[in-house]
């Protein structure tokens, strides 16, 4: 079987977008494992697939190269977003996109796409976590050292750690461990995050099912919401990732904006047996 495909990526973070509404793909899951390889398939972070909705204007499914299914991808619905502009599958400059974290409205703001990514959750249960509450600094023993934790979800979870130097950081050695830790029920993403100054972050991320990705968009919005809830930053932040930098506004009505660029590579065409 033929399947079309476009390249893409925002700030690195690369993905291939598929065109799903009218195309039955069996056993997507084990198809996204075998393309995602780098050096045996086209290579990529995620797999996005455009499907219609009967709640929104469209509906994105993300699969992780590892063929897990998640709930949101911040970089993602850019890219999606831009795919359906530049194909003229939509006029409108505010899109409603149906994820499995809700309803997501991208907005074309000059040569970038801002998402609307609702409001950041707290409650331990519902990030999920194993615990109840509010998780700020909570202390996390991860084999030879022990981390403070902040756990915030935006559609989907995170876990924030603030470190002092992050581009020296070991991400690949830690990341996996707290990713798979038993307090994370569905496992967690992992924002290593060094604050700046009021104003500005920097950000290394391990993404669930994915590895070190070079962005991820829903881990800067968990990274400004955290830091700003220790009082380093304002509610206006620029994230600093490996692969550029990402606007992040937590407004006054709760919901986190994030606005960033989102970039086609190349079209071809993946064969399934």
């Amino acid at each position: 079987m033929k399947i079309p495909f476009t390249k893409m990526h925002g700030l690195g973070n690369d993905f291939i977008v598929i065109d799903g509404r009218k195309r039955p793909l069996k056993g997507i899951a084990g198809l996204v494992k075998k393309l995602s390889r780098r050096r045996f398939g086209i290579g990529f972070d995620q797999a996005l697939i455009l499907r219609g909705s009967k709640k929104a204007d469209f509906r994105m499914d993300v699969y992780n190269s590892d063929g897990s299914r998640v709930e949101m991808c911040g970089n993602g619905i850019r890219c999606l977003a831009r795919y359906i502009w530049k194909r003229g599958l939509s006029r409108k400059k505010r899109l409603s996109i149906e994820t499995l974290a809700g309803i997501i409205r991208p907005e074309r703001v000059n040569d970038d796409v801002m998402v609307d990514m609702g409001k950041p959750v707290f409650e331990g249960r519902l990030i999920p976590d194993s615990v109840d509450d509010f998780i700020v600094d909570l202390p996390l023993a991860v084999h030879n050292r022990v981390f403070l934790i902040t756990c915030v979800s935006m559609g989907n979870p995170h876990c924030v750690i603030f470190v002092e130097n992050v581009d020296a950081f070991p991400v690949k050695s830690y990341g996996p461990l707290i990713e798979n830790h038993k307090f994370f029920p569905r496992r967690t993403n992992v924002e290593f995050v060094e604050v700046v100054n009021t104003r500005r972050i920097k950000m290394r991320v391990w993404e669930r099912g994915a590895g070190e990705t070079l962005a991820c968009g829903t881990g800067a919005g968990a990274a400004a919401v955290a830091s700003n809830m220790k009082g380093s930053v304002g509610r206006n932040v620029t994230v600093k990732l490996l692969g550029g930098e990402l606007k992040v506004e937590w407004a006054k009505d709760d919901h986190v904006y994030m606005t960033g660029p989102a970039e086609e590579v190349f079209e071809g065409t993946a064969y399934s047996n």
